[in-house]
């Protein structure tokens, strides 16, 4: 004896205890005929099997068939309405039917988890045709059950592909309110969990749903941004539910259909079709099959029916026969049961359309381009997110990348999707900073030179007498190098520029103020020796002012020898990752070292400027000390500022900064001590007489 149960009607009303083409009257309702196909299909499969004397010698199987209403309690009714009932088959026979043996049911998984489980303690084998549910495939709880139809395990997996394959991440779900919905949606979740696909809602929906119920879900698709929905619900649960979206005129939405209604007839009804078109989904592959082979044989109850354990040995078998199928079909196909009672998973996949479309997209928030990443939104799912352009000094050259740091010499480019090499930064001799300094320069060394010119024409004059010819060629042949020396401080900078200009500058300097001590040390010694009794005059004479000016300047020169043999300058990148230039500089080697050079400088400009100021009012009409001072103080000033300025500048601007106070200290040294007399030799001649020069001011004399 064979059993079936089929959802035959589906309102749920009482169960039919024979089969039956139509329900009695106030019974069930709703004549589905796809159960109906389904229970003339098993009809004709046992009448196959009983034509077949190959298959049972001797044996007929029997069936009994009643009808669910796709209802648990209608299907635990009839289940158990077959295990147990022994009636006559009509009043005249004496004939009973034998005890039920295998049992073909159900097409729901609510209902075959409600059969398997009554039917697992009696080991009567169940074998569904379509229960897709994969909590059914736990042995532990349903031992005896078996489907012909793939495990929802594959279909997750297979509508998890399909996701992937179309880059949708923002999506809805419906699930029925029963087992098949619930734990569909929770395999199909886990699988795209790791793909970053979002749910932006789930709903619920059931037959025998109030319409306030079917209306929150119709208006929770309507507020909701998504454009590609789920439903893992069999046809007759989402019915309700397809109808309120015609009436509503939803469109535009990319529906994918679980293995329960995605060839079922209603949603490919023109009245479906303007809101339902186009649904894909994935289907049990179906092939014709002509005759059924040969799959029971072996112990017959029959043959002793008094025999102990008979009936529970044949009870047992068919389940490990069933558990031994494994056969190549006509088609080619393999045709077996797994551990779990499940056969192999095999889809066709059903796509909708009236015309070609194209591919709807998907997503809560669009893919993130190239040169930006992704931002979260706080209360939102991962898929809702805010694209932000990468930082400076970082790109994204893929989309929906997170920013990476460009490389130390690399800085990103304006798109931020590409790395760069960084800017080279130094002054140079092409910029219009560098072209302006060059020719300050070069202004001054000529104005130099020229005054050199000056003296020498007018060496005999009593101007030049007076100012001591020889040490004040000398200072102005180093004013020359002064002037000269910014020309090291351009260019990019090399191993020999950076030695040679801080040297340079260090030496030029300390040789010019040298010389201007000692013309100050002349100027007071000359004072001095106007005082009765004093012979200071003849102390320093030539000889004596050469020494000053080569010792004060050899100090300085022993001071940079060191510097450069303990801890030379050196050329050098800036590399800050912040900064999207390359800064080439000189590092001085030895912070000690030039502060050492400058401190040198400063120590001998501040002795010119005391003895300088000591001999401010000398009582002639020309008095040089008065000049010196002046010199003195501009220099001073100059140096005292650069120092601030030169650490808070950057890059190029520290080079610049030093070059202006190197010029402006060297013009005003020029200015104030040779312009006075460059005026009297060149513009008032008159005043170049050794009576002139020699007269006391008025303004001093007591």
């Amino acid at each position: 004896m064979i059993g079936g149960i089929f959802p035959i009607f589906n309102k749920q009303e009482n169960v039919l205890t024979s089969f039956q083409t139509k329900p009695p009257k106030g019974e069930c309702k709703g004549f589905d005929l796809r159960a109906f196909r389904w229970t003339r299909s098993m009809i004709f499969a046992i009448d196959e099997i009983n034509q077949d004397n190959g298959l049972l010698p001797n044996i007929s199987l029997g069936y009994k068939i009643l009808d669910s209403c796709a209802s648990p309690t209608n299907a635990l009714r009839a289940v158990l309405t077959l295990a147990s009932q022994s009636v006559q088959m009509d009043s005249s026979s004496q004939c009973h039917p034998p005890p039920l043996s295998a049992l073909l049911a159900e097409s729901g998984s609510t209902q075959s988890l409600v059969v398997a489980g009554a039917l697992g303690p009696f080991r009567v084998p169940l074998v569904s045709y379509f229960s897709t549910c994969a909590c059914l495939s736990d042995k532990m709880k349903y031992p005896t059950f078996f489907r012909t139809i793939p495990s929802d395990y594959h279909q997750a997996k297979a509508l998890a592909y399909l996701f992937k394959r179309y880059g949708w991440t923002w999506i809805g779900v419906l699930q029925s309110d029963n087992d098949y919905g619930r734990n569909g949606i929770l395999a199909f979740t886990q699988e795209v969990k790791e793909l970053g696909v979002c749910i932006a809602f789930i709903g619920t929906v059931l037959r025998t749903y109030p319409q306030s119920k079917i209306l929150q879900v119709v208006e929770m698709i309507k507020k909701s941004t998504v454009k590609v929905i789920l439903a893992f619900v069999p046809e007759g649960d989402l019915y309700p539910l397809m109808k309120e979206v015609v009436n509503q005129n939803i469109t535009g939405i990319q529906w994918i259909a679980s293995e329960a209604w995605v060839t079922a007839d209603r949603p490919s009804t023109p009245e479906m079709f303007k809101s339902f078109g186009g649904t894909i989904g994935f289907v049990v592959q179906k092939m014709v099959i002509p005759k059924l082979g040969p799959v029971l044989k072996g112990i017959s109850p029959y043959h002793d029916l008094e025999s102990s354990f008979v009936s529970e040995f044949w009870e047992t078998l068919v389940t490990q026969q069933l558990k031994k199928v494994n056969f190549t079909d006509m088609f080619g196909g393999k045709i077996f049961f797994d551990e779990n009672g499940d056969p192999p998973a095999s889809y066709d996949i059903i796509n909708w359309q009236l015309i070609d479309g194209e591919t709807p997209i998907a997503v809560c928030s669009e893919i993130c381009p190239c040169g930006t990443r992704k931002a979260q939104i706080r209360g939102l799912p991962v898929c809702c997110f805010d694209c932000i352009q990468c930082a400076d000094g970082s790109i994204s050259n893929k989309t929906a990348a997170d920013c990476i740091t460009c490389p130390v010499e690399y800085w990103s480019n304006e798109r931020k999707d590409s790395c760069i090499m960084k800017a080279i930064e130094f002054l140079s001799y092409t910029e219009t900073m560098g072209i302006v300094l060059v020719t300050v320069s070069l202004f001054g060394a000529c104005i130099s030179f020229s005054t050199i010119l000056v003296f020498i024409r007018f060496r005999d004059t009593p101007i030049v007498k007076a100012n001591n010819s020889e040490l004040s060629l000398l200072l102005l042949l180093s004013l020359i190098f002064c002037f000269l020396c910014p020309l090291t401080f351009i260019g990019k900078p090399t191993v020999w520029s950076c030695m040679l200009r801080h040297t340079a500058f260090g030496i030029t300097f300390a040789l010019c103020i040298s010389c201007i001590l000692g013309k100050t040390v002349v100027v007071v010694s000359a004072f001095r020796a106007t005082l009765p009794g004093n012979n200071m005059a003849g102390k320093f004479g030539p000889a004596k002012q050469r020494g000053i000016v080569c010792s004060c300047t050899a100090i300085q020169v022993v001071i940079c020898i060191l510097w450069l043999e303990i801890t030379p300058p050196f050329p050098n990148k800036i590399l800050e990752q912040h900064n999207k230039k390359i800064i080439l500089e000189c590092n001085t080697g030895s912070d000690t070292a030039f502060y050492s050079v400058l401190a040198y400088i400063g120590l001998l400009s501040l002795i010119c400027l005391i003895l300088a100021f000591l001999a401010r009012k000398l009582p002639h009409n020309f008095n040089e000390a008065k000049y010196i001072s002046f010199s003195m103080i501009i220099f001073c000033a100059v140096w005292i500022t650069f120092i601030p300025a030169y650490v808070s500048s950057p890059g190029k601007y520290t080079v610049a900064v030093e070059i202006f106070a190197i010029l402006s200290s060297a013009f005003g040294l020029l200015l104030c001590i040779f312009m006075p007399k460059c005026y009297i030799i060149l513009i008032k001649p008159e005043r170049n007489t050794r009576k002139h020069v020699m007269e006391k001011n008025p303004k001093h004399i007591q």
